[in-house]
C-alpha cells in the first residue's frame, strides 16, 4: 500500500447520506429519488457519495447490526422499478398501514416490502419475467456463489422460526449438519429462491445507480464494521471463524474499555473472531467480504479501525465492559492479504476515539488515510481535528453519522467551542452551520466530506445516532423537494471556493484560510 490517497488524486468534497434518508413511499431506496440525489451531488460540484452499511437490518433499523456481511438490504428495493421490470403492478404498491414522510418505520416498512417481494416472486414462478432477467439471477447466483446459498437459505429457516436467532433452532440445524441443511434447502426451496431474487433485485438495482453516479463522475464511499452481529448468516455458516462453544452462543465478545464518557465502557456483544484461524484458512472470509464490498462501492471507510491492532475482549458472561483485556489484532498481516488477492485497496481508516501510537503506526504502515472530525477539535487550537491542523492524508468532517449535526452541536457547545465559531461569523443559524462547512473544505485534508443535515442546515431533530441509545436511530429523512438547484448552487460555490470542485478552478475568497502546518 502507498502513502497517498490513493482513491482521490486531487482535493475533493462529498456528502454523507444514507440511502433509508431519502424521500420515497416509506423509506429511501435505490430508485427515481436516489438517481436524482446523485445528479444534484454532481451539479454541486462533489466527488462522493457516503452510505452507511448497505446491508440488511432488524426491526431497529441499525446497519451497523445487519444480519450479513454480505447481503444488501431489501428495505431499499425501489417497487417502482419492479413495476416497471414487470414484477409488480401500480396498484400492488398500495399500503395496508400509513407511513410517517419524515421518518422510517422500520417494522411497518419491513412488513410492506417484505409483501412486494413476496408478490414479486410469485410472478416470476409465474412467467413474468424474460427470459434476460431469469438470465441475470442465474449469473448472480454464480457469482455471488460464496454466501448466497447460505444467506437465503437461513433466512429461510429465520422465517420458518418466527425470528428467533439461529442458536434457539433445532441443534442439527443449528450445528449445520449436511442431512439437515440438505433436507431444509428442498423442503425450503421456494423461500431461498425468494431471498435469492430479492437480493438479486437489490444487487441490479444499486448497480444501475452506481453507473449512474460514474457517468456523473461521483463516487461511492461504503462502510464496513468490523465486527458482525452473532444473530448473522456468516456466523451460523462460519461458526469456525468465531469465538463460540459448543451451543453456538459467544465466549468473549467485543467492546472498549471504560474512558471519561463511560465509567463502564461500551460491551458492544458481537463475537470476537479467531484470528489465528482466519489466518490459517487465508483470510478467506475477509477476502470475499472486501470482494463484495468493492463490487458495490469505490471506496470503503473500515469502522473501529484500532480493533486490527488490538482489541477489548470481554468475558461473555461479564455484564459490562469494566473486566475486559487487551488482545492483538492481525495487524498489516490481514491487509497484505486482503491486497494480494484483490489488488490495491481504497480504504479509509476510522481511527477515532482513543488512538495508540501502535494503532498509528499500523495505519501509516498500510498508507490509509484516517478521519478528522471538526467537532472533536474546534474549541482546541492544538487539537488535531481542528482545521487548522488537518494534514493532507485525511478525510475530514464536520460531524459523522454518529453526531449530532452541526448546528445541534453548537447549540450545546461549550465555551471554548462557542468562541472558535464566533470567530468563524457573527451570524447564527444557517450561516453558522455553512461557516462549519467552509472550515471543513478549506482545511489542507484531500477529501472533505459533510452530512447532508448540515448542508440543510438543521439541527438536533435530524441527529441520525445517538451512541448509547437504543431507540429512536437511523430514522431520519428529508424532505422531498429540499435538494433545490439554489442548495446546490451554493455547496458548489463552497466546493469552488476551496478547491474542491474537479470541474474549476478555486476562486478567490475573504474566507480564512487553515495554517499550512500539518
Amino acid at each position: 500500500m502507498t502513502a497517498a490517497v490513493s482513491f482521490s488524486p486531487h482535493r475533493a468534497g462529498g456528502v454523507l447520506l444514507h440511502p433509508t434518508s431519502l424521500p420515497g413511499r416509506g423509506i429511501g431506496g435505490l430508485g427515481a429519488e436516489a438517481h436524482r440525489f446523485v445528479s444534484w451531488l454532481a451539479d454541486a460540484g462533489q466527488t462522493f457519495w457516503q452510505t452507511l452499511p448497505l446491508v440488511p437490518v432488524g426491526e431497529g433499523g441499525s446497519p451497523y447490526d445487519g444480519l450479513s456481511a454480505m447481503a444488501g438490504s431489501p428495505l431499499l428495493v425501489s417497487p417502482e422499478a419492479l413495476v416497471a421490470d414487470g414484477l409488480l403492478r401500480e396498484a400492488d404498491l398500495e399500503m395496508d398501514e400509513d407511513l410517517p414522510a419524515g421518518r422510517v418505520d422500520f417494522a411497518s416498512v419491513g412488513r410492506w416490502k417484505d409483501r412486494l417481494l413476496r408478490r414479486a416472486h410469485g410472478a416470476w414462478r409465474a412467467g413474468w419475467a424474460s427470459p434476460g432477467l431469469r438470465a441475470e439471477l442465474d449469473a448472480f447466483r454464480d457469482r455471488e456463489a460464496a454466501w448466497l446459498p447460505d444467506f437465503a437459505l437461513w433466512m429461510a429457516l429465520r422465517e420458518r422460526h418466527a425470528g428467533a436467532r439461529w442458536t434457539a433452532w433445532d441443534p442439527a440445524l443449528r450445528d449445520r449438519r449436511p442431512d439437515a441443511l440438505a433436507r431444509a434447502r428442498d423442503e425450503l426451496r421456494e423461500d431461498v429462491e425468494r431471498h435469492e431474487l430479492a437480493q438479486w433485485l437489490f444487487d441490479r438495482q444499486w448497480r444501475a445507480l452506481r453507473e449512474h453516479a460514474a457517468a456523473r463522475g461521483v463516487r461511492i464511499v461504503g462502510d464496513v464494521p468490523i465486527f458482525v452481529s452473532h444473530d448473522s448468516a456468516d456466523v451460523w455458516a462460519h461458526r469456525e471463524l468465531f469465538a463460540l462453544d459448543a451451543a453456538g452462543m459467544p465466549t468473549v465478545v467485543a467492546g472498549v474499555p471504560p474512558d471519561y464518557f463511560s465509567a463502564t465502557g461500551q460491551r458492544w456483544g458481537n463475537p470476537l473472531y479467531r484470528w489465528d484461524e482466519m489466518e490459517r484458512r487465508g483470510y478467506g472470509w475477509w477476502v470475499e467480504r472486501l470482494r463484495r464490498t468493492f463490487a458495490l462501492v469505490d471506496v470503503a471507510r473500515i469502522d473501529h479501525f484500532r480493533g486490527f491492532e488490538s482489541y477489548w475482549e470481554i468475558d461473555a458472561a461479564e455484564p459490562t465492559a469494566v473486566n475486559g483485556t487487551w488482545r492483538p489484532g492481525p495487524g498489516a498481516g490481514l491487509f497484505h492479504a486482503l491486497e494480494r488477492e484483490l489488488g490495491p485497496l481504497p480504504l479509509i481508516a476510522e481511527d477515532l476515539g482513543i488512538i495508540t501510537p501502535q494503532v498509528e503506526a499500523l495505519r501509516d504502515e498500510l498508507g490509509l488515510p484516517g478521519m478528522r472530525v471538526l467537532h472533536f477539535g474546534l474549541g482546541e487550537p492544538d487539537n488535531p481535528h481542528h482545521p487548522a491542523n488537518h494534514p493532507v492524508h485525511v478525510v475530514a468532517y464536520t460531524g459523522t453519522h454518529d453526531n449530532d449535526t452541526s448546528l445541534g452541536w453548537a447549540t450545546g457547545a461549550g465555551p471554548a467551542e462557542k468562541a472558535a465559531l464566533a470567530a468563524m461569523t457573527d451570524a447564527g443559524g444557517a450561516e453558522l452551520g455553512w461557516a462549519m462547512i467552509d472550515a471543513v473544505f478549506r482545511s489542507r485534508a484531500q477529501v472533505a466530506i459533510v452530512p447532508l443535515q448540515d448542508v440543510l442546515g438543521l439541527g438536533s431533530e435530524a441527529r441520525m445516532n445517538t451512541p448509547g441509545t437504543a431507540a429512536g436511530n437511523w430514522a431520519w429523512r428529508f424532505a422531498e423537494g429540499a435538494l433545490t438547484p439554489e442548495l446546490g448552487a451554493r455547496l458548489r460555490a463552497h466546493t469552488r471556493a476551496a478547491g474542491r470542485d474537479p470541474s474549476a478552478p478555486a476562486e478567490p475568497s475573504s474566507s480564512p484560510t487553515p495554517s499550512e502546518t500539518p
